[in-house]
């Protein structure tokens, strides 16, 4: 979940769409007191905060943030349509992960949110990874199926660290050609079976843990055996 805090509606409207169609489950508020009320139901994953807010403004949200224990560690990307070097290192200083300056492009937003994700992540990326008999070694990039290593492709290898670390998540072939070819790629969504068949070929016994999901995409689970 990714919390979006924004009095501008048009601008957040926008923000949660495009969210959205990246494979984020987002929620947006125009005040510090609806934002409040959310946390005590649902801590996010990260938050998108605007410094200049009606009432209580972003810089004493972001402070309350880092002074909890329960709340210090959430990712927090700053927005503002001031773009003065001053706003940008207090928010820095007071432990924002990132920032943007108005007006900034929705792919930008959602490429920053995927790099603060990616680098605040609990789960370092050089962490093994295990599902039925697949194990993957992220530092040493390596899989093994079975104790057998395979030979993959970088997109292959890709796609199959980004399944295996998310067991169960249905992903979008567009969804897929967005994080592992990225967002500038401008080739069909078919490049993406492609991949998929041919990694599912050199899984072997274990090719059939990536379900395709009809009208969809693809999800990876263990078979039942």
């Amino acid at each position: 979940m990714i919390y979006c805090v924004e009095d501008d509606s048009s601008i957040r409207e926008l923000m949660l769409y495009m969210l959205n169609a990246a494979g984020f489950e987002a929620e947006g508020f125009e005040e510090s007191t609806a934002f409040w009320n959310a946390w005590k139901q649902r801590k996010p994953e990260l938050v998108l905060l605007d410094i200049m807010l009606p009432g209580e403004d972003g810089i004493s949200i972001l402070k309350k943030l880092r002074i909890n224990a329960a709340t210090k560690s959430i990712p927090v990307i700053m927005t503002t349509a001031k773009g003065t070097e001053y706003d940008k290192i207090v928010g820095l200083d007071l432990g924002a992960d990132d920032y943007l300056a108005k007006p900034f492009g929705m792919m930008e937003m959602v490429s920053r949110v995927r790099a603060v994700l990616r680098r605040c992540s609990p789960n370092p990326e050089g962490q093994a990874l295990c599902l039925g008999l697949l194990q993957m070694d992220a530092s040493a990039h390596t899989v093994f199926v079975d104790r057998n290593r395979l030979e993959l492709t970088l997109k292959e290898y890709e796609l199959l660290r980004l399944f295996m670390a998310n067991p169960g998540r249905v992903f979008t072939r567009g969804q897929l050609l967005d994080q592992i070819w990225g967002a500038a790629y401008t080739g069909e969504t078919r490049t993406v079976d492609v991949h998929i068949g041919t990694l599912r070929t050199k899984l072997g016994r274990c090719g059939s843990y990536i379900k395709t999901v009809r009208g969809v995409g693809y999800r990876m689970e263990a078979d039942n055996d």
